[in-house]
């Protein structure tokens, strides 16, 4: 197997995941009543205690290091918009895992995107 493919797959899956994972961590803490930073930090903190949190930052970190194993391999002007393609896999996680509403006008620019990470790609066949 191609070893830019599973950095690719990595970067979009192991980061939205984490990002899903994350989200579902703060949404079971709930948002900070006050903005200010004892109020930020207690909400950190009770985060920190949710297992979706620990599991968000170990797919994250995944991710990033896939990334950097993709910097070493490909210009980062064709990694950076190809990364692009996780907003798709976001969207539709966030649709399935998180059960949120998400709008045909949100699934139209998810198209403009993938639209224009296909565009960078035929770039780099130029």
């Amino acid at each position: 197997m191609n070893a830019t493919f599973v950095y690719y797959f990595l970067i979009m899956v192991a980061g939205t995941v984490g990002e899903l994972c994350v989200a579902r961590a703060m949404k079971t803490v709930g948002d900070a009543k006050q903005f200010r930073p004892a109020a930020v930090i207690r909400v950190v903190l009770q985060a920190m205690g949710v297992g979706w949190m620990w599991l968000g930052l170990l797919f994250m970190t995944i991710a990033f290091f896939a990334l950097l194993g993709m910097l070493s391999l490909e210009n980062v002007s064709l990694v950076v918009p190809a990364t692009a393609l996780s907003y798709a896999v976001g969207a539709l996680g966030g649709q399935i895992f998180l059960g949120e509403r998400v709008t045909l006008t949100r699934w139209i620019g998810v198209l403009l995107v993938c639209v224009g990470v296909a565009l960078v790609f035929l770039g780099r066949a130029a």
